[in-house]
């Protein structure tokens, strides 16, 4: 699971909930290397994500940002971090991904966009993904 989120090519087969594409993935995955994650939704409008790697653990842990794009430079609006972590567990690994909203506002407005339901189909295609490596 950790390489199909440090893979650009894997990471851009299953990262944005179908019939959205991800036709960019651009991944420095080591702390302050810098990820730029390119989301298309079917009428061809682009999402771009840019962030930062605060934390990498080697098959363990990512933690990312938006708060930061490449080289440290301050986004102009933060939006939230993420927290992937990879823990072996009887015989398979047990993923766990955490989202940190800047403000209520935030996450109020993520889940509006359909943060629950696209999250957890792309949990999904990770899981169909890693079971076909």
């Amino acid at each position: 699971m950790y390489r199909a989120w440090t893979d650009p090519a894997l990471l851009r087969q299953w990262f944005a909930p179908r019939p959205y594409t991800t036709p960019v993935g651009e991944l420095d995955a080591r702390p302050g290397g810098a990820t730029l994650i390119v989301m298309r939704s079917p009428d061809g409008t682009e999402l771009p994500n840019r962030g930062v790697y605060l934390e990498v653990v080697p098959d363990r842990k990512l933690v990312i940002t938006d708060a930061y794009t490449e080289a440290w430079q301050p986004s102009q609006k933060p939006f939230m971090t993420v927290i992937v972590t990879f823990d072996a567990e009887g015989g398979g690994t047990r993923y766990t991904a955490r989202v940190r909203h800047w403000t209520v506002d935030d996450r109020e407005m993520h889940e509006k966009m359909g943060f629950h339901q696209g999250w957890g189909q792309c949990a999904d295609q990770l899981a169909a993904l890693v079971a076909k490596l």
